[in-house]
């Protein structure tokens, strides 16, 4: 699996949008500086994704996180590939006994697949977008996850790259 985290919030996205001639779109901006952390692991070979969402991202909810992906795989050996992100390093962070990390070269986020789930969230649930409230915000990320969670040929098709498909 190929894990990583990412944050929404209430600052806007603004992004080209269609809208037929002559009109021209309106699109809201929003400046408020309060988020949410999701994190996700995937496994690009079949499509599933596990997914939390927390207040921070740091070597606590990192732990649980993989805590997480443990419980819900319990029969599975599951390596995980990581980047360099402190809480993914950290001396306290307890790897469960399931699982072992793995972790990316340092500054190469084009090796981890789950970066495009990132922008797909952000096209697809984010885009030109106010959200009143972070418990809106929290909403709508839960809801595009579990939107994504159904469909794994997606998934697969997004993350399923050959590299990595024909390496593990």
């Amino acid at each position: 699996m190929f894990q990583d985290e990412a944050r929404f919030g209430r600052i806007s996205d603004p992004r080209k949008c269609w809208a037929p001639k002559p009109f021209r779109p309106i699109v809201k901006l929003a400046l408020v500086r309060e988020y949410i952390y999701a994190y996700a692991a995937i496994s690009p070979q079949d499509g599933v994704i596990d997914w939390m969402l927390g207040g921070k991202m740091d070597t606590v909810s990192m732990g649980a996180f993989l805590r997480q992906v443990s419980h819900k795989h319990p029969e599975e050996f599951v390596m995980m590939v990581v980047d360099g992100a402190p809480s993914h390093r950290a001396e306290h962070l307890r790897v469960p006994k399931n699982m072992v990390l793995v972790k990316l070269p340092p500054y190469s986020p084009e090796l981890n697949p789950v970066e495009h789930l990132w922008d797909e969230l952000r096209e697809k649930e984010f885009a030109n977008r106010v959200f009143e409230t972070l418990g809106a915000v929290i909403a709508q990320a839960a809801r595009g996850l579990k939107n994504m969670e159904e469909h794994p040929d997606g998934l697969r098709s997004l993350t399923g790259w050959d590299w990595i498909l024909k390496s593990f």
